[in-house]
């Protein structure tokens, strides 16, 4: 898959393409669903034109973040994560546009000029029913269909609706401000997940005998409600890479103790105590939540949890 992060990367001699638009933030089932329609579109118009393959178009930082940065939602995914799973989704290219308030202020027709027409030459276009695009988001799928019939392309409008629920980058949200990761997961497809470099910690977990792998959260990154998960840790890189650890998952500030005010994501592996995951890269996926954060008022009772949080882990992941 080949990836261009400005226009000018875009080869000169591209032929037509099948373009989709968005933002992909998560890349759920909606998003899965517009590819997969693109392709299907990308087979019936080459019956009669040549196509050089179907291009996703996407915008890195999001938009609101540059337009409106006090409103910006929390990422699903980085774009590195994105165009990744734009490419197991089925594309062929990625262009990323990196949004400014310069490219806000186009015009819907300058924007369809310039990336749709001059640079990637469409012969179709398909995107979410309920796509906006252009200063002040005038632009929508009517206007893009007068300017396929007067420059020789197609529009393919794609309903985003999973059932009783429109399956949207803020519906993931929403469940997972809720800690509601089961939900998440059905819109997504896929078992959401937080990557990320382990971090020295305190120790206190290897001192009580759960020795954790401490990934902070990003600013501006989505993750879980505070509380305790059971999932799975997966090391990608290091003499462990690709193995799949079952493991007891927190994410919070840890109240028990005072003075901890970092979020981060601690994920307990099951039975092992000789991992050493320190300044390696990790993918954690989380399965289902298990509690709440509770603020405990001794260690015994902080223990007994933690041993109870395990034992529920370990029958789920393992039944």
């Amino acid at each position: 898959m080949r990836v261009w992060r400005e226009l000018s990367d875009v080869p000169a001699g591209l032929g037509r393409t099948v373009a989709t638009i968005g933002n992909f933030d998560g890349m759920h089932l909606g998003h899965q669903h517009v590819v997969r329609r693109a392709r299907e579109v990308a087979a019936d118009v080459a019956a009669d034109t040549a196509i050089d393959g179907v291009v996703a178009v996407t915008f890195d930082p999001h938009p609101i973040a540059v337009l409106r940065p006090e409103h910006a939602p929390p990422t699903l995914t980085t774009i590195d994560e994105r165009l990744r799973l734009l490419g197991e989704a089925g594309v062929d290219d990625v262009l990323v546009i990196p949004f400014s308030r310069d490219i806000a202020a186009w015009a819907p027709e300058e924007f369809i000029e310039r990336i749709l027409l001059s640079t990637l030459h469409v012969k179709a276009v398909v995107v979410g029913a309920n796509f906006r695009f252009g200063r002040r988001a005038a632009g929508d799928c009517n206007l893009l269909r007068a300017a396929g019939a007067e420059h020789d392309f197609v529009l393919e409008e794609v309903s985003l609706d999973g059932g009783p629920q429109v399956w949207s980058s803020t519906y993931v949200r929403t469940c997972l401000a809720a800690g509601d990761v089961t939900g998440a997961a059905e819109a997504l497809g896929r078992s959401y997940t937080v990557r990320g470099v382990v971090v020295e910690g305190d120790k206190r977990g290897r001192e009580l005998g759960f020795p954790t792998a401490n990934v902070p959260v990003p600013p501006g990154a989505a993750a879980p409600a505070d509380g305790v998960y059971a999932g799975w840790l997966t090391p990608l890189d290091g003499p462990d890479a690709t193995t799949r650890f079952p493991a007891a998952i927190s994410v919070g500030t840890n109240p028990t103790f005072a003075g901890e005010r970092e979020r981060r994501v601690e994920s307990y592996v099951l039975d092992r105590t000789d991992l050493d995951l320190y300044g390696h890269e990790v993918e954690v996926e989380f399965i289902e939540r298990l509690r709440g954060m509770v603020r405990f008022d001794g260690i015994d009772a902080l223990l007994e949890a933690m041993a109870d949080d395990v034992a529920r882990t370990r029958a789920l992941l393992m039944r």
